[in-house]
């Protein structure tokens, strides 16, 4: 379950569907990634095609991964079974 967003308009998009505060053109992609990983109780369940899962390195280790388009990504950690920290990024 997700427990916790840092990117509020990413939150706003998964309560009320909201897409003022996300690009429109992930929507689609932006609402399966939350889908599945509002159902995840573990970061290998997000390990799906086209998704690129993995682990981020340094000092954001802990931190997982996975690909919405070009250089944007959802980043998320676990807590027990609960994601947490869920970000919407651009990685330039």
């Amino acid at each position: 379950m997700i427990r916790f967003f840092k990117h509020k308009g990413l939150e706003k998009f998964f309560h009320n569907n909201d897409r003022s505060s996300i690009n429109p053109k992930h929507a689609s992609k932006l609402a399966r990634i939350l889908d599945r990983l509002d159902a995840s109780v573990r970061p290998m369940d997000m390990n799906l095609p086209g998704y690129k899962l993995h682990e981020l390195s340094g000092k954001e280790k802990g931190t997982w991964s996975v690909w919405v388009s070009g250089n944007w990504r959802v980043t998320f950690q676990f807590d027990d079974a609960d994601a947490i920290v869920v970000d919407y990024r651009d990685y330039h």
